[in-house]
């Protein structure tokens, strides 16, 4: 072992063969050191019996007793179901896989002991799938001594090879010791902690290995202050990583955009409404931006309805003005389409052509469409991926648009950024969310990008009335629909799957749309969801903004983008199975007209504490920005940011929620770092960023 580096190969650790190997890498780990600081996600406590009468659910325990009933049960899924008690309490075990064998093992009056995650059940608590085995009364099983790590995994590579790797790779830790006194004394400085942070070699192991006396709750809660100090030089890594994203960046040129005054104002009056205060504000600060001949790299939060596209426009109309094109990117067909209609209006009387560039148009017509993306003409350029392809070469790029920046990485905005390269100039980017993003994660996760708030709707929008009710309600809100469609309103039915699923007890959308149409057969009903061919949910799509369908049943394909002001009522099926932000943007979809607006959020009980939670803050308010703040505090980083934010969201210990009174301190270390040691700077990434060093290449 003491022959071994940290920088060796991964595949010197005993163990790790070619198939290993391949699964290592699924993960980012190909060196002894990225398996080092392949930190455990969670712990679970296998070091004692847990009395039934103090489990509670979302609790992960051992729990030992004696079966009293074991049963199959018949119904949608067929399922064994044991109730084992102790002398305080009882709890379910059900298997939905079971073999005659296990069936015998768990028969009465066998003592078992079983671990696993407590969930509420139909009549009690309940653990699903639990690990069992049969205690024998004259050779007791011992416990474990210690707190068990849980890894980030992959598909065949499970948990105890990785705390083999991690065991090993922690002996050759000791053996090649990193000196981290430097960064240590500057944490101790910057950052003011009741309790000494330990150097980062005894933080690593005590993170992996806690031994039996740590205490649990810290340990539970990520605030050991191993945890704290791993955690500090994390953030500290992410941190200057984006800074020297934005340093390289802002060492190229970017075209100079100014004047277009007549563009500017043949395109308001082409709107034909009047903007908001907030909306005048950005304009005028990209419009800054992109005076300066250095590439713009602006994030637009709006709430939904918030009016981000008119400002798209009005920013498009500057760079058109001059001479140069202006890419779009959307992340659905749907949503491409939507922006193709709306600025081929608007730009109608600039006598600027829009073309729409998505992945299904035929050969002969993408070899048109990339032949006058080539040219130097000034155009709007709309589309989806397919602005990725590599036969896409825009010949005069000076703006790119990044509608739902969420759906894409940090690694594919640059590249479309790098695509339109033209020497050493690149283009502006401006970046738009209608995914509110709390001011803690904005500042954290997106360090290369300054931010632009549009926090006020346009005057004709009514607040949406939000109810959330029983799916025992459903006939109640069938005729709810059949009023307000009999008054010349339309409405949205939204269900999470498209056909059964016996995994989710949800309602499918074709199982409704064909209930909807026996129930309502004076209504004229579509049904639109992902599996749908582009041409068909285009056609769908249209049907329903012309008001030629009533009642449209869809998959949460309409979550983004979709615009049909006459629809005032949204019902959102098994409400309680989606995020915050999911349910935020859904009821977007409707308001966008002058008549009042209903989100109606159907539940199936029991409800969970998260679920009860979400549906309360959905009713509460319908400012994005609380409910994102709120997102945050209930799914976490990863989530609100999406998973595919590349080298934003992936921590492996830090946790934007949890410790957002660190970020101020790590930001201004950042700054003194990159200013006075940047060796050091470039140490942390390598040591935490590895693995994600190829977006920062600008």
């Amino acid at each position: 072992m003491a022959a071994l580096g940290l920088e060796d190969p991964v595949e010197r650790l005993s163990g790790v063969g070619p198939r290993v190997r391949e699964k290592l890498q699924k993960l980012g780990l190909t060196t002894i050191r990225d398996v080092v600081y392949h930190l455990p996600s969670r712990y679970q406590d296998r070091t004692r019996i847990t009395p039934l009468r103090t489990v509670y659910p979302r609790m992960e325990v051992v729990v030992e007793g004696v079966v009293i009933a074991s049963q199959i049960q018949f119904g949608r899924r067929r399922s064994l179901l044991v109730k084992v008690e102790d002398d305080t309490g009882s709890i379910a075990l059900r298997f939905f896989h079971f073999s005659r064998e296990q069936q015998l093992r768990l028969a009465n009056g066998r003592r078992v002991r079983c671990f696993g995650e407590a969930r509420r059940g139909p009549q009690q608590l309940e653990m699903v799938h639990p690990e069992c085995q049969v205690v024998d009364d004259y050779q007791p099983q011992s416990l474990e001594s210690a707190l068990t790590p849980v890894y980030p995994a992959t598909d065949g590579l499970h948990q105890a090879m990785l705390r083999k790797l991690t065991s090993q790779a922690l002996e050759v830790l000791r053996m090649n010791r990193e000196d981290s006194a430097e960064l240590d004394a500057l944490i101790e400085t910057a950052v003011a902690q009741s309790g000494r942070l330990p150097p980062l070699h005894e933080a690593l192991r005590l993170v992996h290995r806690p031994p039996p006396d740590m205490p649990l709750d810290p340990l539970f809660n990520g605030t050991h202050p191993a945890q704290i100090r791993l955690s500090i030089e994390e953030l500290l890594a992410h941190q200057i990583s984006l800074r020297k994203l934005r340093q390289a960046t802002r060492k190229r040129s970017a075209p100079v955009l100014r004047g277009g005054e007549e563009m500017h104002q043949t395109l308001l009056a082409a709107l034909g409404f009047t903007l908001t205060g907030a909306q005048q504000r950005v304009v005028a600060e990209v419009a800054q931006d992109l005076g300066k001949g250095l590439p713009m790299l602006r994030l637009l939060q709006g709430d939904v309805g918030a009016g981000k596209t008119a400002v798209a426009a009005l920013c498009a109309s500057l760079a058109l003005a001059n001479g140069y094109q202006v890419a779009l990117m959307a992340p659905t067909e749907l949503l491409a389409e939507q922006h193709g209609r709306n600025f081929t209006r608007w730009f109608a009387s600039c006598g600027v052509e829009v073309v729409s560039l998505t992945g299904r148009a035929t050969p002969a017509v993408r070899r048109r469409l990339h032949a006058q993306v080539a040219e130097a003409t000034p155009r709007i350029i709309i589309g989806t991926h397919a602005l990725f392809q590599e036969d896409v070469r825009f010949g005069r790029l000076g703006l790119v648009i990044m509608d739902e920046q969420h759906r894409f990485g940090v690694d594919q905005r640059l590249a479309l950024l790098e695509k339109g390269a033209q020497g050493n100039l690149r283009p502006h980017q401006l970046i738009m969310t209608a995914t509110p993003i709390p001011r803690t994660l904005a500042m954290t996760a997106y360090a290369d990008l300054d931010v632009s708030i549009l926090d006020e709707l346009p005057p004709n929008r009514t607040p949406v009335a939000t109810k959330v009710l029983a799916e025992t309600r459903r006939e109640d809100i069938v005729a709810r629909i059949s009023t307000a469609c009999a008054s010349g309103r339309q409405a949205y039915w939204v269900c999470p799957l498209i056909d059964e699923s016996e995994v989710l007890d949800s309602q499918a959308a074709t199982d409704t749309a064909e209930q909807l149409m026996a129930a309502l057969p004076h209504l004229r009903i579509g049904l639109i969801h992902g599996r749908l061919k582009e041409q068909e949910k285009s056609a769908v799509m249209q049907a329903f903004m012309q008001h030629t369908l009533d009642l449209l049943v869809a998959t949460t394909v309409i979550e983004v983008g979709v615009d049909v002001p006459n629809a005032s009522l949204m019902i959102i099926e098994n409400a309680e199975r989606l995020g915050l932000a999911q349910l935020h943007q859904l009821r977007g979809r409707v308001g966008r007209g002058e008549a009042q607006s209903i989100c109606i959020l159907l539940y199936k009980a029991p409800l969970g504490d998260t679920a009860r939670a979400r549906l309360q803050t959905m009713r509460e308010t319908n400012d994005g920005f609380i409910i994102a703040e709120r997102d945050l505090a209930l799914r976490g980083p990863g989530e609100v940011l999406g998973t595919r934010q590349t080298g934003a969201a992936s921590f492996r210990i830090a946790d934007l929620s949890r410790d957002r009174d660190l970020l101020p301190a790590v930001r201004a270390l950042a700054d003194r770092i990159l200013r006075e040691q940047p060796a050091l700077g470039d140490r942390l990434i390598r040591r935490w960023l590895a693995q994600k060093l190829d977006y920062a290449k600008v």
